[in-house]
């Protein structure tokens, strides 16, 4: 089973920017999608985005033109490179491998939760 390790959160101002990084073990990370989601005290919970194994990611509207999500395989890391950062993103930021739909749905999430990262907008 994979072990998944979340990075890069902190405290920043809106408008913000902050890089989270989810690395993990096993070798069968590359071939897996990897989705990011968010847990918090505000209306944007759940889903933030994902990158297939072949590098097509998918964003919630809430984060669309903000949110970058990128994989490096060879060091078994996905990154979430977050911009323009608002109050309402304000959340713990999880990273789990799912398997993805031929549709872009995701059926399954694969392994267990990390702790997660914590990251507050506030000035």
């Amino acid at each position: 089973q994979v072990q998944l390790v979340e990075s890069g959160g902190g405290l920043v101002q809106p408008g913000g920017s902050l890089r989270l990084s989810c690395e993990a073990s096993g070798s069968t990370f590359s071939l897996n999608g990897v989705a990011w989601y968010r847990q918090g005290s505000t209306n944007e919970d759940g889903l933030v985005g994902y990158i297939t194994p072949s590098g097509r990611t998918h964003y919630a509207d809430s984060v669309k033109g903000r949110f970058t999500i990128s994989r490096d395989n060879a060091k078994n890391t996905v990154f979430l490179q977050m911009n323009n950062l608002k109050p309402d993103d304000t959340s713990v930021y999880y990273c789990n491998t799912v398997r993805i739909s031929d549709t872009g749905i995701i059926t399954a999430v694969l392994d267990s939760w990390g702790r997660g990262t914590r990251v507050t907008v506030a000035f």
